[in-house]
This record gives C-alpha cells, sequence and structure tokens, in this order.
C-alpha cells in the first residue's frame, strides 16, 4: 500500500481483537479503518494470541516503511499514583519510589514491566507500566511486517494527552470506553494535579443520576471536593450530556453535576464502530 505524506498507521489491542487504522495529517479522510480481527482470548498465552492477531490482522497488506503506534487497552497495563519520597533529588528516588508502590498495590517487583511516568519530585505523579513480553511481541511482529514502531501507549493515557490542555478549570476528565469510565480526579486545592484514576464498569442504561452519583462518591472517597463540571471524551451516552445543557441554562439543575463532551459525535469514532476501532482511535485529533 502506497504511502502519501503525512499517513501513518495505529494498531488498536485489546485480550480479545486487534484493528489496524489510517491516519492522514493532510490529505483525504483523517481515520480510516482498514480493518480488525477478533480472537478468543487465552489466559494462559494472552500475548501469543495478541502476537498472532496481528499477524491475521496486517495478512498480505504490503506496509513496509509505513511508521506505526500501538494503542494498548487499559486492562492490558497498569496506572497507579506515586507520591515522591521527601527530599528527592534524583530519577533515581522517583524509581525507587515507584517501584515500592508498584509492589504495594501488585505484589510484584516491576521488573517484568516497562515503567514511564510523568516523573516529579515536588508532587505526586502518575505510573504507568506495559508488560515487557507484550511489547516485545509487537516489536516482533512489526519487524516482521517492516514497520516502522514510533509509539505504544495506554489507552487512558492517549486520550489525557489529547485532552489534558482543554480543562476548564476544576473540571474531572473522564474516558468512556467498552461499557467503562475511566475518572481521572483532579485535585483542584493541589494545582489541579491528577490524584487518581479509577475505572468504573458502566451499568447498561446508566444516566446522568448514576453518573452525579458516581462521581460524588469517588470524590468522598479520595477526599476531594466534588467538581461541578465532568469533561469526556469516547462514547460518551446523550443522556448524561443532557443535564449539562439544563445545568448551563442556569436552572434549579444548576447545583448538580454538569458532563460535556470533548469530541463532537461525529469525530468521535465512526457509527457502529467496533470498541477495538475505538481504542486504536484513542488521542487522534481528528
Amino acid at each position: 500500500m502506497r504511502r502519501a505524506l503525512g499517513q501513518a498507521l495505529r494498531i488498536g489491542v485489546s485480550a480479545q481483537a486487534v484493528s489496524l487504522l489510517r491516519t492522514s495529517r493532510w490529505r483525504g479522510e483523517p481515520v480510516t479503518v482498514l480493518a480488525e480481527h477478533a480472537f478468543a482470548p487465552s489466559a494462559d498465552h494472552l500475548f501469543d494470541a495478541i502476537a498472532q492477531a496481528l499477524r491475521a490482522l496486517l495478512g498480505e497488506l504490503e506496509l513496509g516503511g509505513w511508521p506505526v503506534s500501538f494503542v494498548l487497552a487499559d486492562d492490558l497495563v497498569r496506572l497507579w499514583q506515586v507520591t515522591p519520597p521527601a527530599g528527592a533529588t534524583r530519577m533515581a528516588d522517583l524509581e525507587a519510589a515507584a517501584g515500592l508502590r508498584f509492589h504495594a498495590l501488585y505484589g510484584e517487583t516491576p521488573s517484568a514491566w516497562q515503567v514511564s511516568a510523568d516523573w516529579d519530585a515536588q508532587r505526586p505523579f502518575f505510573a504507568a507500566a506495559m508488560p515487557r513480553a507484550l511489547l516485545a511481541g509487537l516489536a516482533l511482529v512489526a519487524q516482521e511486517y517492516k514497520l516502522s514502531v514510533v509509539g505504544v501507549a495506554p489507552h487512558f493515557v492517549t486520550a489525557w494527552n489529547r485532552w489534558c490542555r482543554a480543562l476548564q478549570p476544576g473540571a474531572w476528565f473522564g474516558l468512556a470506553h467498552d461499557h467503562v469510565l475511566t475518572l481521572a480526579v483532579i485535585d483542584a486545592a493541589h494545582q489541579g494535579g491528577v490524584r487518581a484514576i479509577r475505572a468504573l464498569p458502566v451499568p447498561a442504561g446508566a444516566e446522568h443520576g448514576w453518573l452525579a452519583q458516581t462521581v460524588q462518591r469517588e470524590a468522598l472517597l479520595q477526599n476531594v471536593e466534588a467538581p461541578a463540571l465532568l469533561q469526556v471524551c469516547g462514547a460518551v451516552p446523550a443522556s448524561w450530556l443532557r443535564a449539562a445543557n439544563v445545568a448551563a441554562a442556569g436552572t434549579a439543575a444548576a447545583a448538580s453535576l454538569a458532563c460535556m463532551a470533548l469530541e463532537q459525535s461525529e469525530r468521535a469514532g465512526p457509527q457502529g464502530a467496533s470498541p477495538v476501532v475505538l481504542l486504536a482511535r484513542g488521542g487522534v485529533a481528528a
């Protein structure tokens, strides 16, 4: 397949399916779905199953030389908060703190994981860990098909990097995807830093009342003030947004949680797109 200037590939990777998208910065459709492939999940050999699914996905396509970014489903990775030790001045101090917190949360050392973070010696920061075995499998498949890997990131990280600068003061951030709402709890009292990341299952038919109660509960659990506004990207239910419109109009509902979609519906993804296609789109600026 011939590549035009500004075009690249994105591959979404979950525990049940993979997808291949072409992005274009200057000409044609910004995002084009090329293929997707579902497979039976394997608890014992998941990463091997993912590698085989990628080979089936890429098939006979001639993609040699194309740049590719992988977006990993959040249940394949780990995200956690790290509090820097008092007086920390070296990167080694921050890495040690991240490793200790990882061990406390997950009961293992991070040696089998590749850890990256927004390292900060002054305030708590978040770290992400991706399995080294999975990364090795992705690199091997990319090498087999002569693809140039330019990035690998968790879904939530791609969404946060895309939208964090669009957040209004005091607002929380959310990613709605595949019946899960991942919340970034923002602590407005401490320079607007992220205090926690919480992945919460969304019940069938959940409307604004459920959303408001959930946000209030998370605020109590994290001992922070509940926000007046939640800004969400991804597959945002329309019922969550009606209350935001009412609240903005200054009616009696103004005291409740307002919810704002960060993406226009036509840009959030093609109509009826599968979760793994929406996963691969994560963080794309349409």
